[in-house]
């Protein structure tokens, strides 16, 4: 459903609400400040980057998205990839990554996308988040340690080879502020959950730097003056060349955006007991990362930890989103020169706490204890998010992922040739086996057993090809294949045409919907004949028997429906 959840909220929207979003969205808006400032310094762009981003984007994504308390705004997803593109493209190439990752989302949401999100596999999301943390946390330790040195370099080993080199000089009164205020953003819950301690330590930090002049780096020193107002829509120079190099990086960004937020949205659905429109939410995002460039932002999503405060101080409908937005304008506007006194060690101590939520360290070692198989995808994601790119990782990750999971339906999908094996104990208990059946000497019957795709097709023809006496009849029974693929249909028509070769008569049995859909299309049933294909395995030994010209038999079992096995119909899967 592509409607805002603003306008629902708003049908009987009260006064009493609105106090409650209001007082929430000030919180919020307070909380968002200094880890706007410091994702964008953490990025590579320059802190006033971040307040654009966070006010613009973040008031649509509540005013257009499907949520009724997603908070959006930039978030420590996007550091790597933001940081790495401004590395080899400028400002200019993010700015055209992040409005064509805007382009892919909306698409995203308008092709109904939303619910396909969660298909990404969960060691996949666990690797590149827990690599993305531990990259957050190494390029803190410059600002944290005060190091003397200058850019710190893109490349993560290279990192620490250049703060190896530099330790010697570390400034002692960064790396206290830095411990001072990391004691107080753990501990400050313990004083009060209403006032956020980022908040609190950036206040004291401050006034230890300007009361004991403390020789700290701050905004200002690095960064000069924070402008005070939103600057003009203004469009980034754009050429053909730069759009093809950007398009990897941009799909990254989307797919990004598109998990963080729905991992939030549905988050926040279990605190408040609500459900939120996935789509509209991946519009409403596509919509915030095409706008926010114009006014010189950067990417942005849903941000987990400002929509929980969000909810924990009473905020319930799109408006706290929308205040939490004004609330940033306002501080920009008025308070926007005395950010430029936060010390830099005071936002690395706040990004290496984010950095540690964000490693899911306890969901990184409960995945290593999973089958080897996702083990290899978590460890793969992980070491090329660190190593390499975040673009290739997820890449990478999502592919390993596919290819092990095909491996796994061709491992469950087998195809026997039951009138030639003997029959097990679990099988004697199965009323509709085949050995409760008087099966003719020159049949033979076939079963597959799994979804009949490209990955089990070479078990089909190894069965086909085992050795024996040329059977008159020839029986498929399909009561397990839930689906089936085009090499699938092939195989079988492959068979079909090698039995019609003999003069073997071809039956189907217990064919599902799915793959008697996909068998109608592709011309192959019209081809066997609709009355060589049955729904059970009884009608298709009588129809046998009727070939061999052999008197038919009842059912001498009471007979148990097969569609009670039936999966989805859907023939296009």
């Amino acid at each position: 459903m592509l409607k805002p959840k603003l306008f629902t909220t708003l049908k009987n929207y009260s006064w009493p609400e609105f106090r409650k979003d209001f007082t929430s969205g000030v919180v919020v808006g307070i909380v968002a400040l200094p880890l706007a400032i410091a994702f964008a310094i953490a990025s590579g762009v320059s802190p006033e980057r971040g307040l654009f981003t966070a006010i613009i984007a973040g008031f649509l994504i509540s005013a257009l998205g499907g949520s009724r308390v997603q908070i959006g705004g930039p978030t420590g997803a996007f550091v790597v990839i933001v940081y790495s593109i401004v590395q080899k493209h400028g400002m200019d190439g993010l700015l055209i990554a992040t409005v064509m990752a805007g382009v892919f989302l909306m698409m995203m949401g308008f092709f109904r996308f939303g619910s396909a999100i969660k298909f990404i596999p969960y060691p996949v999301v666990v690797g590149f988040t827990s690599g993305i943390a531990l990259i957050i946390f190494s390029s803190q330790v410059k600002d944290f340690f005060g190091l003397p040195m200058g850019t710190v370099p893109a490349d993560f080993w290279e990192k620490w080879v250049v703060y190896a080199h530099h330790f010697g000089g570390i400034n002692y009164y960064a790396l206290a502020v830095g411990a001072i205020s990391i004691v107080i953003i753990i501990f400050w819950k313990k004083v009060s959950q209403r006032i956020p301690g980022p908040l609190v330590a950036l206040i004291v930090s401050i006034f230890l730097v300007r009361i004991f002049h403390l020789p700290v780096e701050t905004i200002g020193s690095r960064f000069g003056v924070i402008p005070h107002v939103l600057p003009p829509p203004s469009l980034p120079h754009v050429d053909f060349e730069m759009v093809r190099n950007m398009i990897p990086s941009a799909i990254t960004i989307a797919l990004l955006a598109g998990i963080e937020s729905l991992l939030s949205a549905v988050v926040a659905d279990g605190m408040i007991g609500g459900k939120h429109r996935p789509n509209m939410e991946l519009v409403a995002q596509g919509i915030a990362n095409a706008v926010s460039p114009l006014f010189g932002g950067m990417p942005a999503a849903g941000a987990i930890a400002r929509t929980a405060t969000n909810i924990n101080n009473g905020g319930r409908t799109p408006v706290a989103g929308m205040v939490h937005a004004l609330v940033l304008l306002m501080i920009m506007l008025f308070f926007g020169k005395w950010a430029v006194l936060i010390p830099l060690a005071t936002l690395a101590a706040i990004l290496i706490i984010v950095a540690y939520h964000m490693s899911e360290w306890h969901s990184f070692l409960m995945t290593l204890k999973s089958p080897k198989s996702d083990v290899a995808v978590l460890l793969t994601t992980f070491s090329l998010t660190v190593i390499l790119d975040l673009t290739v990782a997820i890449q990478v990750g999502m592919l390993l992922s596919v290819f092990l999971f095909m491996r796994r339906m061709a491992l469950v999908t087998n195809v026997e040739v039951i009138t030639r094996e003997l029959v097990d104990e679990e099988e004697t208990e199965d009323p509709n086996a085949i050995s409760k059946r008087e099966v003719p000497p020159q049949v033979e019957v076939y079963e597959i057993n799994g979804p009949f795709f490209f990955g089990a097709v070479h078990q089909f023809r190894e069965a086909m090809n085992v050795t024996g006496k040329t059977p008159k009849v020839r029986i498929i029974r399909m009561r397990d294949v839930p689906a089936i693929d085009a090499t699938g249909i092939h195989a079988l028509k492959e068979e079909y045409a090698n039995s019609k070769k003999h003069g073997i008569a071809f039956i189907l049995s217990d064919v599902h919907t799915q793959p008697l859909i996909a068998l109608e299309r592709s011309g192959l049933l019209d081809a066997i004949g609709e009355d060589n294909v049955f729904g059970n395995i009884d009608d298709a030994l009588n129809r046998a028997r009727e070939i061999l010209r052999l008197p038919p038999i009842e059912r001498h079992i009471p007979f148990v429906p097969t569609v009670k096995r039936e999966m989805n119909p859907n023939p296009d899967l």
